[in-house]
């Protein structure tokens, strides 16, 4: 039989290390020992006869080999992580507590038939609903902190059932300049105005999604606050029309008519990202969601 010359908890180090920048920051996120951390890093490469770190300057940096390695190494943690994971929730049957990450853009009314069938059954389990954007939604996904997730957008490596559909429209207030422009608009006009654009909840956000080259941006964390801007006159932006579909009935907001973009509509997905560890009230909950997906079935293929 092969006999591991490693261990879990020295590959999770080195990858604490890689992860908080050097020995000093993972020693204090891991609440070690420096030596420690040294110790144990050392002896890996001792261990494999292969080095995986060097030091430059203060920062230790990985080497080619430790770059592969390393990427292993995490498949590696996080399927033991998994396992123990499951063995929980097989031990406690019904998990205490479950988290709901939902893309801002959602409507949030659309979950209250689903909610409503599942407080009954919950069984006390604290229900945790966060609001997430963009990326911040794919992350919660990919690095597996929600038990459900719902997402405009599916990551590579998982799948989705839909359950909604969102429009955004590109609305301004009826005093602004781009509201007098001949319609359709020209995009390239759009970029000396002011544009809202709505915070990306990741810790390292990647711009990848959207209309983004006005040289002018502010930045606001929710919809309610873009709004308020834009009744205001400044700027314009893209919404969900659900959002705003008050104030483009009592006229304080107008719907713009954009050349190549009258509307943009996204699918809302539920997406499990560890199918194989969820709880049984995070089934169930799955369940009552799609029970009342607000999508035909039709309309999504």
């Amino acid at each position: 039989m092969y006999r591991h010359k490693t261990t879990l908890e020295q590959w999770r180090i080195l990858q604490a290390v890689v992860d908080c920048g050097g020995y000093a920051q993972a020693a204090s996120h891991l609440n070690k020992s420096q030596s420690s951390l040294n110790h144990a890093v050392a002896k890996l490469q001792t261990q494999l006869g292969v080095e995986l770190l060097t030091v430059v300057g203060r920062k230790a940096q990985l080497t080619e080999a430790g770059e592969v390695m390393l990427r292993r190494s995490r498949y590696i943690t996080q399927t033991v992580e998994d396992l123990e994971h499951l063995a929980s929730n097989i031990q406690q049957s019904w998990e205490p507590e479950i988290t709901v990450a939902i893309d801002l853009a959602y409507p949030r009314e659309q979950l209250l038939p689903a909610l409503e069938k599942f407080l009954p059954d919950s069984r006390g389990s604290r229900l945790r609903l966060l609001d997430t954007v963009l990326t911040g939604t794919e992350d919660a996904i990919t690095q597996g902190w929600a038990d459900l997730v719902i997402a405009h957008s599916i990551p590579k490596g998982h799948l989705g059932e839909p359950i909604a559909t969102v429009r955004f429209v590109a609305v301004c207030s009826p005093s602004h300049e781009l509201a007098s422009l001949e319609q359709p608009i020209d995009p390239n006009a759009l970029q000396q105005q002011l544009q809202i654009v709505i915070k990306d909840s990741a810790l390292n956000p990647r711009e990848q999604q959207g209309w983004l080259k006005s040289e002018s941006r502010w930045t606001v964390s929710q919809f309610t606050s873009a709004i308020a801007l834009l009744r205001r006159g400044m700027g314009f932006c893209w919404l969900p029309e659900h959002e705003v579909s008050a104030s483009l009935a009592d006229g304080s907001l107008i719907q713009l008519s954009i050349a190549g973009s009258t509307f943009r509509q996204l699918t809302s997905y539920l997406v499990i990202p560890s199918p194989d560890n969820l709880g049984p009230g995070s089934q169930l909950l799955a369940t009552l969601l799609l029970e009342h997906r607000q999508i035909p079935l039709t309309d999504a293929q």
